[in-house]
Formats: structure tokens, sequence, C-alpha cells
């Protein structure tokens, strides 16, 4: 068994599409095929169920995939292991990244790693929670900044921020310039919503919420991310919650405002595998946690006032 048929197979188990982990492996898809049937042929059994419009994994191919990113990973590692021995910097460092961390902390933190890294090559890409754990977990990425999650296994994890929701509305809104804003005052807006498709927990919380106060009629547009939502507010299309960070978009058309009984407060933090050399290095940790020391408490910043009650929160 050779290492190129393990990584071949691995990248056809995760896109379950030949044509797809051919072009991640930057091979032809005839070439690729020759690799699997020539494992297959090797261990004596069936790795994958094969149809003219899918691919499976059987359930000798699934335990053989875990084995592969195992053996793989620890490869990598001990590669890294010796460059570090040898005295040898970083060359690569990929992040994965939340949305909202975009607009916040990443920036920063690709600052500070740029400096202390003037010649390592940095990829980040976005994606939900679950799937930057997983590539974590897989060895993927190095580092990824991610909502707190109550189980997160084997990774490491550095609290950096605390986001607060506050309600968006257009500057020409009586809600604008009310002395107080109740949850109540907004059966008289039309009130834009996050998508319950994605199923995060901010998601579930407003729509408890909404759900509690009565309001679930007056819910008249759903996006999927704050941009488009805020661009919404902006619009005077009416009105909805957005992390208090959004008070930093520059020529904003909208107020933030507290409202009376919700005070909806959401973590940040980075994350990274303890097995990673890479994302284990002194540096790279001490800019992780420099980060929670720089960013601006949260909670007193806003345009409005209210009492306020915390509540902790899981999930993106």
């Amino acid at each position: 068994m050779e290492l190129r048929q393990m990584r071949c197979f691995a990248a056809l188990a995760e896109e379950l599409h030949f044509g797809r982990a051919a072009a991640t492996l930057s091979m032809a898809q005839p070439a690729l095929s020759v690799q699997i049937q020539t494992l297959e042929k090797e261990l004596g059994v069936q790795l994958l169920i094969r149809s003219t419009r899918r691919v499976e994994l059987t359930k000798a191919g699934e335990v053989f995939y875990e084995r592969c990113i195992r053996v793989l990973r620890e490869i990598e590692n001990s590669s890294a292991i010796v460059r570090a021995v040898a005295g040898k910097d970083v060359d690569r460092i990929t992040i994965g990244t939340i949305y909202p961390a975009t607009f916040g902390v990443l920036p920063l933190f690709l600052s500070k790693l740029g400096k202390r890294f003037p010649d390592v090559e940095i990829h980040v890409s976005a994606g939900s929670t679950d799937a930057i754990i997983r590539d974590l977990e897989k060895g993927r990425i190095n580092l990824g900044f991610i909502r707190p999650v109550e189980n997160i296994g084997s990774l490491r994890w550095q609290s950096i921020a605390n986001e607060r929701y506050l309600l968006a509305v257009p500057l020409g809104s009586p809600l604008a310039t009310a002395e107080t804003v109740a949850m109540s005052d907004l059966k008289q807006e039309r009130i834009i919503s996050f998508s319950r498709s994605n199923l995060s927990y901010t998601e579930k919380y407003f729509f408890e919420q909404f759900r509690k106060h009565g309001l679930l009629d007056h819910v008249a547009y759903s996006c999927d991310d704050t941009l488009s939502l805020v661009s919404l507010v902006s619009a005077g299309i009416g009105v909805g919650f957005v992390p208090e960070w959004t008070k930093d978009l520059p020529n904003r058309s909208f107020h933030l405002r507290e409202v009376k009984g919700v005070d909806f407060t959401i973590g940040m933090g980075l994350a990274w595998n303890k097995e990673d050399p890479t994302a284990n290095r002194d540096e790279i940790l001490e800019i992780a946690r420099s980060l929670g020391s720089l960013r601006k408490p949260v909670g007193k910043h806003s345009e409005g006032a209210g009492k306020k009650r915390r509540l902790s929160a899981y999930g993106e």
C-alpha cells in the first residue's frame, strides 16, 4: 500500500465523486479509478459502492477513511515537528473563520501574524463552526475562529470576544429616537430575521423571542447573513437584530438600539488541534491570547438604554 493510494482514497471519500476528487488531486479521473481499484485489490475488500449516479463508502470504507486521515495527519505533523526541531520557520498557515470574525478579530490577527511571520503563506477560508471543527480535527486547517461549543473534543480553545445583538432600525424610524424600546413596539414594524434554514443558536433564540412576544406574523423578510440584513434595514424596509460589530461599518444608515428584556450575547474564540505543531507554536498562541485583551469590552457602547439580561450562547 502506498501513501499516494491513501491520499487518493481520502480525497474520494470526502468528495464522493470521482471527477471532483480527481480535480482536487490534480490528476486524471481514469488514473484515480486505477489507484482505487488497485487499493481495493491489495486490501481484498470493497471500499466503495459505485453507481452511475453516486459513490458511497462501505462500512469497511468508512473505517479505512478514518485510518487514512490519521496516518496522513501524522505524516504531516512529523514533517512539521522535524522542521521545527531543525529551526525551520512556519511556511504556511491555514485559517478557518466564521463570517463575523472577518470584520472583528481576523484583520488584527492577520496583521500581527504577518509581522511575526513575514514570509509565511496564509490562506483563509470561511465556514460554519461545525465545518471548521471538522477541518481542525482532520488537519486541513491550523487555526479556526469559531463560536463556543459545549464539547470541543481534543481541540484547544482560547476565548477572544463577546458580541452583543442589538436592534437595527432605519434612520428615519420613530424607534431611532424613542426614549426606550420594548419588544411590544415591534408589533408596529416589519421584522427582518435570519433564515431558519441555517438553524444557528442565534436564529433559534430570536425565533423563540418573536414567538414569545407574538411577533412571528410580523416577520416579513429573511436573509442568510448580517450584511444582507443591515442592507435591508438601511433601505428602510424593516428592523432586525444584528451583532454590535455592525456599529463599525462605514457609512451605515441605521441606528442600534437596546430592547428591554433582550440582551443576547454570543462568544467567539480561536480553536486549534493540540497535535498540530504549527498551531501550537508559542508565538502564534501568544498572538491569539493578545487579541482578547485588545478587544473593546462589549455592553457599554450602544444607542439606547434598558435593563440587561445576560445569556450564554453556543453554536454558529
